[in-house]
């Protein structure tokens, strides 16, 4: 009779895997969230190893990881890594320091993922040397000055389906990104969407509305104020000029009852 393995025997080795992949107690009560975010980087699974890599003529390195399905940013990047292309995968997330040690990098881009959320952090490292960002056909609404604070660069931010509202119009004096990429976000929804907000440029919104008092400043609005401080000053002048009649024609009756007192020939 042959020998069955029961299932507790199997699943042994697989709660040993879940228990190594979980971070030591002493990390989760008393690290700091960076040492966390790159504990997480050290235990994902590379997928550096399906990417292309292509060195360049003045001695960086090229990595295209282009449409390979990635759910994480691969470890095992090289650190002379100047150009990373990452579209075209299935990235929703990424967590803070996802790209600390490549700090010659100058071009990255992570287009057509389904990026909706970026962790402040998340381009830590790369204020020096990253010089253009594709964020295009992603899934953000805001624009966050911790993750994009610092990054004096040109980003393309087309495609995303922007919120426009109070904290995106303060977020923009925050940002160090080239002012065209700025003119590309478009709102697809917005806190004003009934006065035609929708489908404007946000630098342009916010020229004409304060979105966080949701009052226009436009050109109108001060043509309709100088409109009525003209016509407030004209009503109190007349009413003015009014009371000041009254009193000159009280004072003329006065003086002519005065003087038809005086009439030596008026009869007594």
């Amino acid at each position: 009779m042959s020998l069955q393995p029961s299932s507790s025997v199997v699943s042994v080795p697989r709660m040993l895997l879940l228990l190594l992949m979980l971070p030591p107690p002493s990390l989760v009560m008393t690290s700091s969230p960076r040492a966390m975010a790159l504990w997480r980087r050290s235990n994902r699974v590379s997928s550096i190893s399906a990417c292309q890599q292509t060195a360049a003529a003045y001695g960086g390195l090229t990595v295209r990881c282009s449409g390979l399905r990635l759910t994480q940013v691969p470890v095992g990047l090289s650190n002379h890594t100047t150009r990373l292309f990452l579209n075209k995968n299935l990235l929703g997330f990424l967590p803070a320091y996802s790209f600390s040690d490549l700090f010659l990098l100058d071009e990255l881009d992570l287009s057509h993922n389904q990026l909706s959320l970026l962790e402040a952090g998340c381009f830590f490292g790369l204020a020096p040397s990253l010089r253009y960002l594709d964020l295009s056909f992603n899934r953000l609404t805001t624009l966050d000055p911790d993750v994009l604070g610092g990054l004096q660069v040109q980003a393309n931010l087309t495609q995303n389906p922007w919120h426009c509202d109070c904290s995106m119009q303060m977020s923009i004096p925050q940002l160090d990104v080239d002012e065209s990429s700025l003119d590309k976000v478009i709102c697809l929804t917005s806190d004003l969407p009934n006065l035609g907000a929708v489908g404007l440029p946000l630098v342009l919104l916010v020229e004409d509305w304060d979105l966080c008092q949701s009052v226009r400043r436009t050109s109108e609005m001060l043509t309709m104020v100088t409109m009525f401080i003209w016509f407030f000053m004209l009503i109190s002048y007349l009413f003015y000029y009014i009371r000041q009649n009254q009193a000159v024609a009280r004072r003329h009756l006065e003086y002519l009852k005065f003087l038809e007192s005086r009439d030596p020939f008026r009869p007594r």
